[in-house]
């Protein structure tokens, strides 16, 4: 049996899954090169050795428009939830060491987050968003980011990490947003050993999923992830108090210092470990340009692709019989 490896995406649009598959893994062989595993990432791109599989679930945040636009205002409690976002974000980048202009824009953010009453409905909430981000946008090293993102992008994929945690939004048999996505993972989550690389509000739904997939996995690796922001993400996460799946036998965190998502990075302080004793390990990587958010950034890097490479390897050399 070959090797899986999941890719487990995050926040944005619709997207084709054929093509973000291939994307991921060309920049995952990239990283594999330059980590010296160059023959490896050459048998991920020509899709042998390693089963790949993306697993894809951003269709299910339209709200019935064409194409699947995820457009729309929030109801109640994803408006909540994204008010509570807002704030958590804004107070986790002041708590980091800016400039005082910084500073004081991060304040004008901080009192434009605030909830105002008991009056605010959801289109003041998504006005509200679209200021601070565009607060929050304006500050370095982000100013020069608008090639990639706008603030009414920005409030849009944060508001599809609210409406995930909102827990809402049921189906015709009774079935949330939050258990459809999982349910696209556990789909192609195999019944060997595997690996599985999370990205941003993936990483959410890679906790939650796991937690309910009774296999092994390998190695758990999450790219700049929400999970450990205190006061909003964290203690809505199913279950409490959040720890780590049973089956993940190794879990690898990275942040950049320049993720604009991956605010309080290191999640071994808020995830508490499985019985087995595995706690998430946190490593900081340094990636070029203005968005370092990006899958493809985190995927090529050596220290990222180096360290997947390395599991896949020895999933490999296993006797067959380990690996059923």
């Amino acid at each position: 049996m070959r090797p899986q490896l999941v890719f487990i995406h995050g926040i944005g649009g619709p997207r084709d899954p054929a093509r973000e598959l291939a994307r991921w893994t060309s920049a995952l062989a990239s990283g594999m090169r330059d980590a010296g595993h160059a023959r490896l990432g050459r048998e991920l791109t020509a899709g042998s050795g390693v089963e790949c599989v993306f697993a894809h679930y951003a269709d299910l945040f339209g709200r019935g428009q064409s194409q699947g636009e995820p457009d729309g205002l929030p109801d109640e409690a994803e408006a909540e939830v994204l008010s509570d976002l807002l704030v958590a974000w804004v107070d986790a980048l002041a708590a980091e060491d800016v400039s005082e202009r910084d500073r004081r824009l991060l304040e004008h953010a901080r009192a434009e987050a605030a909830p105002r009453g008991q009056t605010q409905g959801s289109l003041e909430v998504v006005r509200r968003a679209i200021n601070v981000a565009t607060t929050v946008l304006s500050l370095k090293p982000w100013g020069d980011a608008a090639q990639w993102i706008t603030p009414k992008l920005m409030v849009r994929q944060l508001a599809q990490v609210a409406r995930y945690l909102a827990r809402g939004e049921d189906d015709e048999e009774g079935v949330g947003l939050d258990r459809r996505v999982r349910a696209r993972v556990a789909d192609v989550l195999g019944a060997g050993p595997v690996v599985v690389v999370a990205h941003s509000l993936g990483t959410v739904v890679a906790l939650e999923a796991l937690h309910e997939h009774p296999s092994d996995i390998r190695l758990l690796v999450t790219l700049g992830s929400p999970i450990a922001m205190r006061t909003v993400v964290w203690p809505r996460l199913v279950p409490q108090p959040p720890s780590v799946p049973e089956t993940v036998a190794e879990w690898l965190n990275f942040w950049d210092r320049d993720d604009i998502i991956a605010v309080r990075p290191h999640l071994e302080r808020d995830v508490g470990a499985n019985r087995a004793g595995v706690v998430p390990v946190s490593s900081r990587i340094d990636s070029d340009g203005v968005w370092v958010h990006s899958a493809d950034k985190y995927l090529a890097q050596p220290a990222v692709a180096g360290r997947v490479a390395e599991a896949l390897m020895s999933m490999a050399s296993e006797p067959s019989g380990n690996s059923e």
